[in-house]
C-alpha cells in the first residue's frame, strides 16, 4: 500500500518558494495527456458512493484534481478502485483538511503512472489576507509522454448563503494567480474547482486580466430534474496567451456515461459533473463506461431506542442547510421529512459537517 503524503501548510511552501526562486528552469509544456477537475461530493464520507462508479467515470483522465475530499481514506479507496477498473497504477497526492470551522475539506490529486509524473512544489496557498475558508492547492506534473510540465491549482470556493458570500474569495483568485506564476516560473498554469459562480459574473474581471475559462456555455452540476443541468459552477482556467496545446475541453455527462439517472447519480456518485481538457495528441474516450453492478449497503442493524430515549436523543439536520436542531431547539418540528437527516447526537451531526442552528438554546 502507498505511503500518504502529506503537505505542509507553511515550511514546505517557504522551502519551495526559496528554492524555485534560485533555481532557474527551463519553459516546457504538457501534452498528449487529458486533465480533469470534479468535486466528487463529499467524497469519503458515508456508505453511499459507488467506487466502480467513480472509478470508470475518472479513468477517462489522465490527471484529475478534486475538490470536496472529506477523508485521505476516500481518495486512496478510489485510487484502489481505479487500479482495478484499468488494471496499472494510479498515485495521489492529497491537502491537509482545511476550513474555517468544525467543517473540513481536502484537496486531491490523482494520476494515472504510465501518463504522468508528479513533479514538485505541492503546497497549500499562504493566505496571508486571510481571504480563502479553504486555501487553494497547487502542484507541478510532468507528461511521460515527453516531459513536458504544468502547474495546477484546485480550489473549492466557499457557498455561503447568497453570492455576495462567494465574490470575496472570486476576486481573491487574481492574487492566487500571481503567486502561482512566481512559484511554478516558467510553467504553464492551470486553475481548476468548484467555484460556486458561473464565469459570467462580473466577480471574475479581475482574474480575467491574466486568465480565461475554458467552458463558457452548458451547466456542471446535476439538476434534481431528470437529465437537466443547473449551473456552470465548475471550470477550468488557463493563461489568456497559454502554451498548452489544447485540442479540446468540455463537461463529461456522465450520467448519461454510465447509463444512470440523476437521482441515482446525484445519490451515489457527485452532484457535480467532471470536467476535462484534452492536451495535444490525447482525446477524451466518450465510449460508455463499463462497470460492475451496485447495489445500496444495508446499514448494519442495532437496536431501536424507545420512545422517551429518542425524543431525548435524535438530532435532525437540513441537508440543504446543513444546520442540525436539538429537540429543545424552536425550529426542531419544522425540518421538513424531504430534507430531514437524523443524527445520534449533536458530536455526529457536526462530525458530518452539520452546524448547530443559531435560535438553539445554549448550554448554561
Amino acid at each position: 500500500m502507498k505511503s500518504p503524503r502529506y503537505v505542509s501548510r507553511y515550511l514546505k511552501a517557504a522551502f519551495f518558494v526559496v528554492c524555485t526562486a534560485l533555481i532557474p528552469t527551463l519553459t516546457v509544456y504538457a501534452s498528449d495527456i487529458v486533465v480533469g477537475s470534479w468535486n466528487i461530493q463529499r467524497l469519503g464520507h458515508g456508505s453511499q458512493k459507488s467506487f466502480p462508479a467513480l472509478a470508470a467515470i475518472a479513468s477517462k483522465v489522465d490527471l484529475l484534481a478534486v475538490q470536496e475530499v472529506m477523508t485521505e481514506a476516500g481518495i486512496t479507496e478510489l485510487e484502489h478502485a481505479l487500479e482495478k477498473h484499468t488494471g496499472e497504477p494510479w498515485d495521489h497526492l492529497v491537502s491537509h483538511a482545511l476550513g474555517a470551522n468544525s467543517y473540513k475539506e481536502m484537496y486531491a490529486f490523482l494520476w494515472r503512472e504510465s501518463a504522468v509524473e508528479y513533479s514538485d512544489g505541492a503546497v497549500v496557498y499562504l493566505d496571508r489576507e486571510n481571504h480563502f475558508v479553504r486555501e487553494p492547492f497547487s502542484a507541478k506534473f510532468k507528461s511521460k509522454q515527453d516531459n513536458s510540465e504544468l502547474a495546477i491549482g484546485t480550489v473549492h470556493i466557499l457557498y455561503g448563503k447568497s453570492i455576495k458570500d462567494r465574490t470575496p474569495e472570486i476576486k481573491a483568485l487574481a492574487d492566487y494567480w500571481l503567486w502561482m506564476a512566481d512559484i511554478y516560473p516558467n510553467t504553464p498554469i492551470v486553475l481548476a474547482g468548484d467555484f460556486n459562480l458561473p464565469q459570467s459574473h462580473a466577480a471574475w474581471n479581475s482574474l480575467k486580466q491574466y486568465a480565461q475559462p475554458l467552458i463558457t456555455q452548458g451547466a456542471s452540476t446535476l439538476s434534481k430534474t431528470p437529465g437537466k443541468y443547473a449551473n456552470l459552477y465548475d471550470n477550468i482556467w488557463v493563461e489568456r496567451d497559454t502554451n498548452l496545446p489544447i485540442n479540446d475541453a468540455g463537461i463529461i455527462d456522465f450520467p448519461n456515461m454510465i447509463g444512470w439517472d440523476h437521482s441515482k447519480s446525484r445519490k451515489h456518485v457527485s452532484d457535480h459533473a467532471p470536467l476535462y481538457m484534452a492536451l495535444g495528441n490525447s482525446r477524451l474516450d466518450n465510449a460508455t463506461a463499463s462497470i460492475s453492478a451496485f447495489t445500496t449497503p444495508a446499514p448494519p442493524s442495532k437496536p431501536q431506542p424507545s420512545t422517551a430515549e429518542k425524543a431525548t436523543q435524535e438530532i435532525r439536520g437540513n441537508s440543504n442547510s446543513h444546520i442540525y436542531h436539538r429537540p429543545d431547539c424552536p425550529s426542531y418540528q419544522r425540518v421538513s421529512n424531504k430534507n430531514r437527516v437524523n443524527f445520534s447526537s449533536a458530536q455526529a451531526a457536526e462530525e458530518s459537517g452539520y452546524r448547530l442552528a443559531k435560535n438553539c438554546p445554549r448550554p448554561s
